[in-house]
């Protein structure tokens, strides 16, 4: 008389995790970026700072990932003995060629996110939304959903806890605001 319930229990059961735990794996690709980049390297052997390659333009706006002529200033040869620093000289450097880095934190069409407004005036520390990154040895994969192309960083579903994932979720933002007493409604950042 319970084999009924039974099966059903433990096909939702085996359903509910092949969603949960295959959907994932399946929604997203992964690739690698052009070049391994250290960040390690730069900040530590090298003494720069986030703003020296990642800066604010004078009107504010946020210039992302650095071009090509940042990287020559100090890569006009290969400064060190990698693979990757050759590559970099190569194919990027010495044809002027702007790197294709794959951009894990892409923002969302509607959304507006003002990097002067927190760095500036919040004063906040680069890491305090981009975790680690700026310590690693070698850049991750890129993942990116398959049917919109967005970065898992922004839209992916992750069984690890809010504080190990990587890339940022608007309930963070919203997290943050909040423990700061920051008053936002949903037009401040999307448009």
């Amino acid at each position: 008389m319970l084999r009924g319930p039974i099966w059903f229990a433990a096909g939702f059961a085996v359903m509910l995790s092949a969603g949960w735990l295959v959907f994932p794996r399946a929604l997203y690709q992964k690739s690698s970026q052009p070049i391994q980049f250290s960040h390690r390297t730069h900040a530590e052997k090298a003494g720069m700072k986030c703003e020296d390659c990642h800066s604010l333009r004078a009107d504010g706006a946020f210039t992302g990932i650095p071009q090509v002529d940042k990287c020559a200033g100090c890569h006009a040869a290969p400064v060190g003995s990698t693979a990757d620093e050759k590559l970099l000289v190569d194919r990027y450097v010495t044809p002027n060629r702007e790197i294709p880095w794959k951009v894990y934190a892409r923002q969302p069409d509607n959304a507006w996110f003002p990097h002067a407004y927190h760095v500036k005036l919040a004063k906040l520390a680069c890491e305090q939304c981009h975790g680690g990154h700026g310590k690693t040895d070698s850049l991750r994969a890129y993942e990116s959903n398959r049917v919109s192309g967005y970065s898992r960083d922004f839209w992916g579903a992750s069984l690890q806890p809010a504080t190990a994932r990587t890339g940022l979720k608007m309930s963070q933002c919203e997290h943050c605001h909040d423990e700061k007493g920051v008053v936002t409604g949903c037009i401040d950042c999307h448009k």
